[in-house]
């Protein structure tokens, strides 16, 4: 067990396991839960991956594909402060700049009935490959989702940004995790889980 657990740590360590999952799972296995000392040996079973020769430095973009991407982009502008990039908006997408740390692409996704009338087969088959090589292989089905993203924000007051959430409509659901981290959920136009936090770059990197 003791190999399991520093698999366990491991995992942590490397980001492959949040703290949440971490500290649930060590607490199951402490009981003698069958589930998760199932997940222990499977994840104690998988050799870990070579280190990559690289870091990640930079977040390029991200892509939102969404049922208006205008409304859309009026809530994220409003809300987040992000800019429109100047001659970006088509009238089907655009792209915005996040306060200089990246970038998101927000685009009209396929009609609602389009996905209705192809989401059963879609779900069973395999997504064709569109990536213009030939002979490619089908692309496996999608079984694995980003449930949410957690963005810090600057001027941090928790009561004041649980109000100006709230002014908005928005309903925001608190998520506290010990003194130092505080944030809020709440659902975007399309009711994506959008995580806002106190947490900045500073936070992270004082003893680095």
């Amino acid at each position: 067990m003791e190999a399991v657990i520093a698999r366990l740590l491991n995992e942590f360590e490397t980001g492959k396991l949040s703290r949440r999952q971490l500290v649930q799972t060590l607490a199951l296995v402490a009981v003698g839960s069958p589930v998760a000392s199932a997940i222990a040996q499977s994840a104690a079973a998988s050799p870990a991956p070579p280190p990559s020769p690289w870091k990640t430095v930079w977040l390029d973009h991200i892509s939102y594909a969404v049922s208006d991407y205008k409304r859309s982009v009026d809530f994220y502008t409003g809300l987040m402060g992000w800019e429109v990039r100047p001659g970006t908006d088509n009238g089907r997408q655009a792209q915005l700049d996040i306060n200089g740390i990246g970038g998101i692409i927000i685009r009209n996704a396929r009609r609602a009935q389009d996905q209705v009338a192809n989401g059963a087969a879609a779900a069973a088959t395999p997504a064709p490959d569109t990536s213009g090589r030939p002979n490619a292989a089908p692309r496996p089905p999608i079984t694995g989702v980003i449930n949410h993203i957690s963005w810090g924000v600057q001027p941090w007051n928790t009561d004041a940004v649980k109000a100006e959430l709230e002014r908005r409509g928005l309903n925001p659901r608190p998520d506290m995790q010990g003194d130092d981290f505080k944030s809020f959920h709440v659902r975007d136009p399309d009711g994506w889980d959008l995580q806002i936090s106190n947490q900045t770059k500073d936070k992270h990197t004082v003893g680095a």
